[in-house]
C-alpha cells in the first residue's frame, strides 16, 4: 500500500462540492472525499478562500493525468506532492 492522498483545488465551494459528488464516477474512491476550506494568508472574506476536495487513494490507482483534466473542468487543480 502506498496511502496516496490528492489534493484538489477548487475555485469555489459550489465546484468543491461538485467534484467530492462526482469523483466517484470517474475514479474507484473507497472513502467519501473530505471538503476542506483553505483560507488565503491574511483574508477573512469566504470569498477569497479555496476549496480543497481530499481524496484517499491508499492503493495508490488513480491515475494523475486523468485527475488532472477532471479537476480542469471546474477550474482547479490537483496538488503535486
Amino acid at each position: 500500500m502506498s496511502d496516496v492522498r490528492h489534493v484538489l483545488v477548487l475555485p469555489d465551494r459550489d465546484a468543491a462540492e461538485e467534484v467530492a459528488e462526482t469523483i466517484g464516477e470517474s475514479f474507484p474512491v473507497t472513502e467519501e472525499p473530505q471538503l476542506v476550506r483553505d483560507a488565503l494568508a491574511g483574508e477573512d472574506d469566504a470569498e477569497d478562500a479555496q476549496w480543497l476536495v481530499v481524496v484517499e487513494d491508499p492503493e495508490g490507482t488513480m491515475d494523475a493525468s486523468a485527475l488532472d483534466a477532471f479537476v480542469a473542468a471546474w477550474d482547479g487543480w490537483r496538488e503535486a506532492h
